[in-house]
C-alpha cells in the first residue's frame, strides 16, 4: 500500500493573483477541503481557498503569491499521507490500493498484475501486465471485474 496518495495535479495558473487550476483525482473538490496542506514535490502548500471549476477546481495556496509562481507549479501533484484518508465502507477501495495486486481469472488462473488505473472519461479501466510483459486493459465494472480484495478477479472474456 502506498504511503502517500495523489489527490490532484496542478494544470496551470488561473488569473494573475496566484490561483491555480487543479485536475482532480477524486469525485469533487470537497474531497480536498478536508486537508489544510498538501505535499507538492517536497514542498508544503497550505490551502487558503478552493472552488469548483469545469470538472476541476481553482485553488489558492498561502505560499503562491502571483501568476509566475502559480505557473511554475504546472504538472505538480498534490499528495497527502495515506493514513489521513477517510475510512472505506465494505466493498470500497482507493485506486492507489489496486496498483500491484495480482490478477486472476474466475477459474483461478494467474493473469498478471495491476499496473495502473486509468480514466479517459467513460469510466475506470484497469491496466494489467501479463508475465510476458504484454499489457491489456479491462473496464472496472462488476461484469468484467467481479471481485476486488487482496487480489483482483476478472472475467476470462476480458483477457486479451
Amino acid at each position: 500500500m502506498s504511503t502517500t496518495i495523489t489527490l490532484a495535479a496542478v494544470a496551470g495558473a488561473h488569473g494573475i493573483g496566484g490561483e491555480v487550476r487543479l485536475k482532480l483525482f477524486g469525485d469533487t473538490p470537497d474531497a480536498l477541503k478536508r486537508y489544510k496542506s498538501f505535499d507538492a514535490a517536497g514542498r508544503t502548500l497550505t490551502l487558503r481557498s478552493l472552488r469548483p471549476d469545469k470538472g476541476g477546481a481553482i485553488a489558492r495556496f498561502a505560499e503562491i503569491a502571483d501568476r509566475n509562481a502559480a505557473e511554475a507549479l504546472r504538472g505538480t501533484v498534490l499528495t497527502v499521507p495515506r493514513d489521513t484518508l477517510p475510512p472505506l465502507a465494505e466493498g470500497e477501495y482507493y485506486h492507489a490500493d489496486l496498483i500491484g495486486l495480482a490478477v486472476f481469472d474466475t477459474e483461478g488462473a494467474a493473469i498478471g498484475t495491476v499496473i495502473a488505473v486509468e480514466n479517459f472519461g467513460a469510466g475506470d479501466i484497469l491496466e494489467i501486465e501479463k508475465p510476458d510483459r504484454k499489457i491489456f486493459m479491462v473496464p472496472l465494472t462488476p461484469t468484467a471485474v467481479p471481485e476486488i480484495g487482496d487480489r483482483v478477479v476478472i472475467d476470462p472474456a476480458f483477457v486479451d
